[in-house]
Order: C-alpha cells, then sequence, then structure tokens
C-alpha cells in the first residue's frame, strides 16, 4: 500500500473537512468490505501452509518426534506443537462431523 497526498486526489472541501478533524498526519482509509481479501486469498501461501501442517502432523502421527520435524520443517519447537495441536483439533472436528452427517443419513431411512 501506498501513500498518496489527499489534496491530489480528493476534492478540496473534503480535504478541508477531513482537516478540522485532523490537521497534518496519516490517516489509514479501509478497503470496502465487498474488496477485502483473506490472508492467502490471492496466492497459493494459504494453500502451501496448510499442505505441509498436515505432512507434519502425519509426520507426528507417525512417531516423528516434535525436535526432528522442526529440524526437518526450520521451525521452533513450539511452532510444531501449535500445528500439532491445530491439526489434531482439525481432525476431530472433521471427524465429528462426518459422525454426524452418517448419523443423519441413517435417521432418514
Amino acid at each position: 500500500m501506498r501513500y498518496q497526498k489527499a489534496n491530489e486526489i480528493l476534492p478540496k472541501e473534503l480535504v478541508e473537512l477531513i482537516q478540522s478533524y485532523m490537521d497534518g498526519g496519516y490517516v489509514y482509509i479501509p478497503r470496502k468490505e465487498e474488496n477485502r481479501k483473506s490472508w492467502g486469498e490471492t496466492s497459493s501461501a494459504r494453500k502451501e501452509i496448510q499442505a505441509r501442517n498436515r505432512e507434519i502432523y502425519k509426520k507426528y502421527r507417525q512417531g516423528m518426534k516434535v525436535q526432528e520435524l522442526a529440524e526437518q520443517f526450520y521451525l521452533s519447537e513450539k511452532s510444531i506443537q501449535r500445528i500439532v495441536l491445530q491439526e489434531k483439533k482439525l481432525a476431530q472436528r472433521n471427524k465429528n462431523l462426518s459422525l454426524h452427517q452418517s448419523n443423519e443419513s441413517g435417521a432418514s431411512d
């Protein structure tokens, strides 16, 4: 994001109105709600990190130690622990959702 001079892009009356609230300084103008994008939405970064985290959890479940995972993935042991806990919760949530859906479909028969 770059700075723009208000007096170059806004009408003089609007600049004067803003100056009545704030004379000098910086003002952040947020994007419109409908134009906002969540982190990683425009790149593959989010998907890559999710895949990495799933791989970390898989290796952890296969018996790899936190210290080994930290060394392999160039992360702190604390980060590995956080990822393992997060993935464990996600797996449990997905399991519960799957059980709930299968119970609903069985009840309608």
